[in-house]
């Protein structure tokens, strides 16, 4: 079997988790506290040779980059922990959306263009990540994911349509894959919600892989009763 690391070029997709990092408004602002210094752990510990440093983490579960627990927004459905492992890994492909700006919606026309043009096809069991520009424009600024911070999103109908045709997990490159802040019907998590799918949002790096299909992963961190989680998302795309 060949090595990995000579057939597959890994594509980092995750955001850097960090104080001050931008964070959707109505979730928890992440900050850092320090656990124990080198020095002082040296004291507590009388070692001469060897002191360890740590640092306390306060950080909601949809912070930086991070899937959805279906339980978010349905709730009858499973929390994080007790949802199907393949909503977060397998084939992939992502698709170019740069052109649409809010206050317009990302429609079903939109994806059947996109796919016409890179002549991809959506899968049974495909994750589709939607490459928008969003973080190129605006990350880290305010405009990224503040109170004011204005992106473009799926509509109802696209975000079902990409339902049923098997998508189990949409992704994109800015706080929400819904259009905000002006849609309060939240419809791309709602059809999610309705279909037991997940979302993943605050991705990077999509401009890299646009056009593409290959393998993603972005697992989940095993959080009891959790609404959502953290998640180290990867591309892995097949050398020519």
């Amino acid at each position: 079997m060949a090595n990995w690391n000579q057939k597959f070029e890994l594509i980092d997709l995750s955001q850097e988790i960090y104080e001050g990092m931008p964070v959707f408004g109505m979730h928890q602002k992440t900050f850092f506290m320090v656990n124990q210094t080198h020095e002082k752990n040296m004291q507590d510990t009388g070692s001469k040779t060897l002191g360890f440093s740590a640092r306390n983490m306060l950080i909601s579960e949809h912070g930086p980059t991070h899937s959805d627990a279906v339980w978010e927004y349905e709730p009858s459905g499973p929390t994080i922990e007790n949802m199907d492992m393949k909503l977060f890994y397998g084939d992939a492909i992502c698709l170019d959306l740069s052109h649409k700006r809010y206050p317009d919606y990302i429609e079903v026309e939109d994806f059947e263009e996109a796919l016409k043009k890179t002549g991809l096809t959506i899968e049974k069991g495909d994750i589709v990540l939607m490459y928008t520009g969003h973080f190129e424009r605006t990350y880290p600024d305010k405009d990224y994911g503040g109170p004011n911070s204005k992106h473009t999103g799926v509509s109802y109908k696209a975000a079902e349509w990409l339902a049923e045709q098997g998508v189990v997990n949409i992704g994109v490159d800015a706080p929400a894959i819904d259009q905000t802040p002006d849609d309060l019907d939240f419809s791309g998590h709602w059809v999610c919600g309705k279909y037991g799918i997940t979302n993943t949002e605050n991705l990077c790096n999509l401009d890299k892989l646009v056009g593409k299909r290959f393998v993603y992963m972005g697992l989940p961190l095993r959080i009891r009763a959790g609404s959502g989680s953290p998640i180290r998302a990867v591309a892995f795309v097949e050398k020519d």
